[in-house]
């Protein structure tokens, strides 16, 4: 009877203050407590007044009955109250909701699901009759997913490459396309879109003085970051003066705001200015919290600054700590960051070879902490050192090769620690262990088919080092690779072609088919320009070489037949400057002419004692009794060279006694 009194009561007037609205729910509630309708007016009417606190507070107090009768608004304060995964939980059993699959989608970006965020809105686009309205929006929102897909390190799975015309007619789009290009590196791009994206915003009739002044903060702070990346120290200051970090209602921008205005104002030329300038701001919270690599970026500067500062004792406390509570061993970044900074801290500062001895004591405490490894094989690398580099890793792969965690196997596998250990294998030229290691992390993942997160690009790299084996079963193992890849994506010219590569030596009619669908070399090479590639200093092929090094060669020298006589073979020509003097062409010269004189059969000694050396040098001649004694005695007489000693052949000094 209260919900039928309030339905009606709110059919018959018309209250636009929402505390009103709520007014009237909780009388309502105060004759029926259970009354679900007058609960469900209650929780729109304080999501509208942004008190998601006192929202989830009813939805706990009215139990299970008003989750499901409103599971929508409960998945949206969970969403902003910072419950993420439980959002997403709630909000997927909605079923046949537009609402729903955007709310999804804005929960799944901010949980850094971006694939799943952009399966979303691909979906949502695709809906032509709802779209007219939604549009921009969807537009925006793509964008930005594929910027954060860009720096979460999935840029196969980015689905805009340059903006069009439509995507430079709203500020939000074009702020979001300069994100991307930023992520990629491309600065200038970047640069050259916040530009644009701040004159649509200064002109933009949609918005409110505040609303404008709100909006182009924080693309005043990507641009200030832009600038600094390039170097750019005196535009940095220019747009520096358009930033009031104060000013800034989100948590997560003014920290990204109050650091780079610190780094802009020079403030690291006394690192204790600048340690107190960057910690000015408090951190973020869940509600309002940075990306992972932001937070990684702000966790590594704070530690940075602790170094600057001489705090070793409270980085390695403090990173210990948390350490103790993280997973070990773990590929993830922040993890492998605290290893780092803590072992900078143990070497106080030191760099190259002087910091190398604390940082592998701490490795031998720890031998499976990735962080520590790899900092030690960077550490040996910058020294020269590639082998005892190769040896570390080594180390500690084997330490999880043996293993028999889950965990540990999928670190000992991890595409971007074998990346580091095939680019050192390539730096000494050792083709077997690349092969070897490639084939053990394919045969690896194959067996991890329903992990969503298959590393295409090492499986790929995988299949084309075993076609360069000699081995069956190397052929076989790449053919199942290409294969598996194929079946994934029949569009992949790439695993096409690995995997006719791969069975064609075995059994060509299995591939026959497939060949059909390869490229042809013509439609390969159709755009490319030759003689633009000749005229910007590309290096012809080794043919061409080989034909231009032959007409040099036939346009320095004589045919070989022009130098012959009848029948004879070709004469060498002598310069005048290499022949003796008396040289005479009509003379032989003398075969011996290169042997010592003594050497020669012609030479003949003078005197006795010449013939004497002479006698004594023939092999099979009569030996001398005398020469013996004399050579006898000659040793005996003879001191001993480098054994430092020989003091009783010394001659001793005169004096007395």
């Amino acid at each position: 009877m209260a919900a039928q009194s309030l339905s009606s009561l709110l059919q018959r007037a018309s209250i636009d203050d929402h505390d009103e609205v709520l007014q009237s729910a909780n009388d309502a509630l105060a004759k029926s407590k259970i009354d679900q309708h007058a609960q469900h007016i209650k929780i729109v009417a304080l999501l509208k007044l942004d008190r998601y606190d006192d929202c989830l507070r009813v939805f706990e107090e009215a139990g299970d009955g008003l989750k499901k009768r409103a599971a929508l608004e409960y998945a949206y304060v969970l969403y902003k109250s910072g419950q993420l995964e439980q959002a997403i939980e709630v909000v997927s059993g909605v079923t046949g909701d537009r609402g729903a699959l955007h709310l999804e989608a804005q929960a799944s970006y901010r949980a850094e699901k971006f694939r799943r965020a952009a399966e979303l809105y691909e979906d949502l686009s695709k809906d032509g009759a709802s779209l007219s309205n939604e549009e921009n929006d969807l537009r925006i929102n793509a964008w930005a997913t594929d910027a954060q897909l860009q720096w979460k390190g999935y840029p196969e799975f980015v689905r805009h490459n340059r903006p069009t015309r439509d995507d430079l007619e709203a500020f939000e789009t074009v702020y979001n396309a300069a994100c991307l290009s930023i992520a990629k590196g491309e600065f200038e791009q970047g640069e050259l879109l916040l530009k644009r994206a701040k004159e649509l915003c200064r002109t933009s009739e949609d918005l409110t003085p505040e609303d404008r002044d709100a909006e182009l903060l924080p693309i005043a702070v990507q641009q200030l970051y832009v600038l600094l990346r390039q170097g750019k120290s005196e535009e940095a200051q220019s747009i520096l003066e358009e930033i009031s970090v104060k000013d800034i209602p989100e948590a997560s921008t003014k920290k990204i705001a109050q650091t780079n205005a610190t780094l802009a104002r020079g403030a690291s030329v006394n690192p204790y200015a600048f340690y107190k300038a960057l910690n000015e701001t408090p951190d973020s919270t869940d509600s309002d919290k940075l990306f992972d690599f932001q937070s990684n970026l702000t966790v590594g500067n704070s530690h940075a600054a602790d170094l600057l500062v001489r705090k070793y004792d409270g980085i390695i406390r403090s990173t210990s700590k948390a350490l103790s509570r993280a997973a070990y061993p773990s590929t993830e970044p922040s993890v492998n960051l605290l290893s780092v900074y803590n072992a900078a801290a143990h070497a106080h500062g030191e760099s190259g070879t002087k910091a190398l001895k604390p940082v592998v004591a701490a490795l031998d405490k720890r031998p499976k902490d990735l962080g520590l490894a790899l900092t030690a094989v960077q550490l040996y690398v910058s020294a020269g050192n590639t082998t005892s580099a190769i040896t570390t890793l080594e180390s500690t792969l084997q330490l999880l090769d043996e293993s028999i965690s889950e965990q540990d196997k999928a670190v000992r596998f991890n595409p971007g620690v074998l990346s580091v250990l095939i680019s050192l294998y390539k730096l000494e030229g050792r083709k077997v262990q690349i092969r070897s290691e490639l084939a053990k992390a394919a045969a690896y993942w194959q067996q991890q088919s329903s992990s969503d997160e298959s590393p295409i690009p090492l499986l790929r790299a995988a299949g084309a080092s075993l076609l360069h084996s000699s081995d069956p079963a190397d052929l076989t193992t790449a053919g199942e690779l290409f294969k598996s890849l194929y079946q994934s994506n029949t569009a992949d010219h790439f695993a096409v072609a690995g995997y006719v590569a791969a069975q064609a030596p075995i059994d060509y009619t299995k591939v026959e088919s497939l060949v059909n669908q390869l490229p042809s070399v013509a439609d390969l090479v159709a755009d490319v320009d030759v003689a633009a590639l000749e005229s910007a200093g590309i290096a012809p092929s080794s043919a061409a070489n080989a034909a231009a090094a032959a007409a040099i060669a036939g346009a320095r020298k004589r045919s070989a037949a022009a130098g012959k006589d009848d029948g004879g073979a070709a004469k060498k020509r002598v310069r005048k400057s290499r022949l003796p003097k008396d040289y005479d062409p009509s003379k032989t010269p003398d075969p011996e002419r290169w042997l010592p004189l003594r050497d020669r059969s012609n030479y003949r000694p003078k005197g006795r004692k010449g013939k004497q050396r002479a006698a004594d040098r023939t092999q099979g001649g009569v030996v001398s009794d005398k020469a013996e004694e004399s050579a006898a005695a000659t040793n005996q007489t003879k001191p001993q060279g480098g054994g430092g000693g020989g003091g009783a052949n010394k001659k001793k000094k005169k004096g007395k006694r």
